[in-house]
């Protein structure tokens, strides 16, 4: 055993209907010690401890009231958000199916449907002081499609940050390799005091996955 909690004599036995792609997936999964401990500590996925390493970092749940999370399955960010801020009310989103969560509202639907942006404030008693955006397009295996669709959500959950926050809210987004599109930086300086971008330890090396992390929202209250 490896001292990152790896066995790297353990594989996966392949079958004759199992491609090498899916082997592969099996194979980091069971060697993968994040995977280990999200069972451990009772959290669907892994990505929970993205969040729990952004927060320390960026101190981003301590003292929040409301939460938005789109891409909410399998439910990992709003677990974390449970446990860390256990009266703060919860809405997530997501075409996936989620396994209901204490205390949080789930939305199986498109967050680019034109009722979602209303039908997520409806949800909650006023407005997001933290908007979470883990979404990621279905990949067609075009390098720059896929970004380009990835991005086009990224700059949706944005402008719903922007329209829906409370003053001094956050908003944090998986983005791809490279970071925010220069257009999408610049709205983000423009309306929030800091815009940084991170890669959690949580998030595997091979990924092309960065978080965009825009704090200090300079909104008016709303009304």
């Amino acid at each position: 055993m490896s001292r990152s909690g790896r066995n790297p004599d353990r594989r996966v036995r392949s079958a004759k209907k199992r491609s090498q792609s899916s082997i592969k997936w099996l194979e980091r999964q069971l060697n993968d010690p994040y995977v280990k401990q999200a069972k451990a500590d009772g959290y669907r996925s892994r990505a929970a401890y993205k969040l729990l390493e952004l927060d320390e970092k960026f101190d981003l749940v301590r003292g929040i009231k409301r939460v938005v999370d789109l891409g909410i399955a399998p439910g990992g960010w709003s677990q974390v958000i449970r446990r860390k801020a256990p009266k703060a009310g919860i809405v997530g989103i997501d075409l996936l199916p989620t396994e209901p969560i204490d205390g949080v509202t789930i939305l199986e639907m498109d967050f680019m449907d034109d009722a979602a942006p209303a039908l997520l404030e409806q949800a909650l008693d006023g407005p997001p002081d933290l908007v979470l955006s883990d979404m990621a397009a279905n990949t067609v295996g075009h390098k720059q499609t896929d970004h380009l669709r990835t991005m086009g959500l990224v700059e949706a959950a944005a402008w719903f940050a922007i329209e829906t926050l409370e003053p001094k809210g956050t908003f944090v987004a998986k983005v791809l390799a490279g970071g925010t599109d220069n257009d999408l930086l610049s709205l983000l300086k423009k309306h929030f005091t800091t815009v940084k971008h991170a890669k959690p330890p949580a998030s595997r090396k091979g990924s092309s996955e960065w978080y965009v992390v825009a704090q200090g929202f300079k909104g008016e209250p709303k009304n």
